[in-house]
């Protein structure tokens, strides 16, 4: 795992890693993720019959370890039958108080990747939130981790990779959310060597 105190020379390498895989967006891959949070917003919308914000919060309580088909899939089912199933239990017992009535922002960890999620989708113009995930993390530091531990659950690993995409964007005149989704697809096309698969929105982290 990374350290979560670096200085300012490291800092800057996870922001230029981050710029290098912009860059190498073609304008296929760079439309693919402009567009990925407006369209989850969509489904989240039209899941949950115009209430979003419970839509969004479903997506995200029950996106951990899922690629995003099966999230939606496991979303769409828990409003409909009101009894969240196919997840881990604290996935589970979130996606029910949400369900419940619960403000989305009172039950997930808002900050980290759950609750950036939630944000990005619920409001895609949100200028602060970034959802780092383990391919976000991997862009940043410029290495791909497999199945090593990140620590993304640590709140000073998080932040710092999130300031370096928010830095990023900042240089860019961009949203935090797109750069982090824009690289993404580049990220994940270079994974599975194919652009057929960069809407499978794997949140794992």
């Amino acid at each position: 795992m990374i350290q979560i105190k670096v200085d300012a020379a490291t800092r800057e390498r996870y922001v230029k890693n981050v710029l290098e895989v912009w860059g190498a967006a073609s304008k296929e891959q760079a439309a693919r993720g402009r567009q990925w949070y407006r369209t989850a917003h969509e489904v989240a919308d039209m899941m949950a019959e115009g209430d979003v914000r419970t839509g969004a919060g479903l997506l995200a309580a029950l996106s951990p370890q899922t690629a995003w088909p099966l999230n939606v899939e496991l979303a769409k089912a828990a409003y409909e039958t009101k009894e969240p199933t196919g997840h881990l239990g604290d996935a589970l017992a979130k996606a029910a108080r949400i369900l419940a009535g619960a403000d989305p922002a009172e039950v997930l960890p808002m900050d980290r990747k759950t609750g950036h999620f939630y944000r990005c989708i619920l409001d895609p113009s949100d200028a602060d939130a970034v959802c780092i995930d383990r391919h976000a993390h991997d862009i940043a530091v410029g290495e791909e981790y497999g199945a090593r531990e990140r620590g993304l659950g640590a709140k000073g690993r998080y932040a710092l990779i999130a300031h370096c995409y928010r830095e990023a964007a900042q240089r860019l005149d961009e949203l935090p959310s797109t750069v982090q989704s824009v690289t993404w697809v580049v990220w994940r096309d270079r994974l599975v060597g194919t652009s057929t698969r960069g809407t499978e929105f794997n949140k794992s982290v």
